[in-house]
């Protein structure tokens, strides 16, 4: 199979609210917008895309609808320290404070307002400990 684009489509009952979450704290923008779908794509990269689905819509098998469910979504960033920042002043609800952790992550976690998990992160070297698990060409720096 050769993909040609891969993004997450979270299912809610409230849309609506839910693009304006992306739009408003992830510089995403519609690209694509009804009252019961709407694609967001970054503003900074293209190839960087979210959908909002309405969960009982009939596009979804009727064995499938409802909310979404145990998810997180991860934004990989350049500047953590920043969007952080950013966060605090949106109030976002920040269920992971800022830390680094030893596999290789500078990170925080919000939610937005479905419950999905939202983890900003910066890759940061690793400790030995982990440094053994990555794969050569995969070590964060």
């Amino acid at each position: 199979m050769k993909c040609t684009q891969f993004y997450p489509v979270i299912m809610t009952d409230d849309v609506a609210s839910t693009a304006r979450f992306y739009q408003a704290h992830f510089r995403f923008a519609p690209s694509f917008e009804s009252d019961w779908y709407v694609h967001l794509q970054s503003r900074e990269d293209p190839r960087v895309n979210i959908a909002i689905l309405q969960g009982d819509h009939e596009t979804v098998p009727a064995a499938a609808r409802g909310r979404v469910s145990g998810l997180i979504i991860n934004f990989e960033v350049e500047d953590v320290d920043s969007e952080y920042e950013r966060a605090q002043a949106a109030e976002l609800p920040i269920l992971l404070p800022l830390r680094d952790e030893p596999f290789g992550q500078r990170h925080f976690m919000t939610r937005d307002p479905n419950g999905v998990l939202v983890d900003v992160i910066k890759p940061i070297p690793p400790s030995p400990k982990f440094l053994a698990q990555y794969a050569e060409d995969a070590v964060p720096a």
